[in-house]
This record gives C-alpha cells, structure tokens and sequence, in this order.
C-alpha cells in the first residue's frame, strides 16, 4: 500500500486501482471473528431466551454487518458516502441496543420484588424447575434484605 501524497492513510474502505491484500486479510479476519462471536451470542440467547441477551446478539450482528459493508465498499459495489452512512449508522444501532440491553436488564431486576416467580432469573430467563437447595428452609428469599 501506497501512502498518497497528502500522507494521510484513508481508514475506510475504498476500491482501488488493485486488490490491496492486507487490507483484504485483515477484513476477512474481522469477518470471521465478527461472525464467531455472534454464533457465541446466538448459542447464549438460545440459551438464556431473555430480551438482553436478543439486544446484545443484535448489537453484535453489527460487527458482521460493518464487516459487510466494508467488504461491498471494497468490491466497489457501493459508494463511498452511502458506505460512511451506513458505519455511523450501525454504530448508533449497535450503542442503542446496548443501552437497551443493559436498561432491560436493570428493568428485569427491579421490577422483580417479593411476588416474583423464583423461577424466573436475574437476566431474564427461566428455569425449568426451582431445586431445593436454591431457596433456604425458611421459605425466605436469601437474596432479599
């Protein structure tokens, strides 16, 4: 890669004159870390069935959908202004529903007071069944003040 002659790099991705196979590795890198980690977030949500954990695996599905972008971007199927609208516009998403996700959270623990379902957990999710060793004899909540 070439610098130009202002000596500035450009960080974003732009077509050029011939394929630049850095650029092209560390996309594909960040293509495939992107997507491990949403299969990660995918298998948690699967798991959990909360709404945080949906918000969180959308805010991650960013990552791979920058990672697309710039790959259109670099392929030369879209323009540079629609490519800059489009980043920006992924990071909002992804600053939102992580402020969502951790809102929810919150609103998930506590709305839950003494009346709450003790299967329901923390994060939103349910168990299948309280054990027995979960509660204390008493019928206490221990987790209560």
């Amino acid at each position: 890669m070439q610098l130009p002659a202002s000596g500035r790099v450009t960080l974003h991705a732009a077509p050029a004159a011939g394929p630049d196979l850095a650029f092209t590795a560390v996309l594909a890198l960040a293509g495939l870390g992107s997507a491990a980690v949403l299969g990660l977030a995918l298998a948690a949500l699967v798991r959990r069935r909360s709404r945080s954990y949906l918000l969180v695996t959308l805010a991650l599905a960013t990552l791979l959908a920058r990672t697309g972008v710039a790959a259109l971007s670099l392929a030369g199927s879209m323009d540079a202004g629609v490519h800059h609208w489009l980043e920006h516009g992924l990071d909002a998403a992804m600053a939102a529903l992580v402020v969502a996700a951790v809102y929810d959270a919150r609103a998930v623990r506590q709305s839950s007071g003494t009346d709450r379902d003790p299967s329901v957990r923390s994060d939103g999710g349910t168990d299948s069944g309280e054990r027995e060793h979960d509660s204390p004899a008493d019928g206490s909540r221990g987790d209560e003040p």
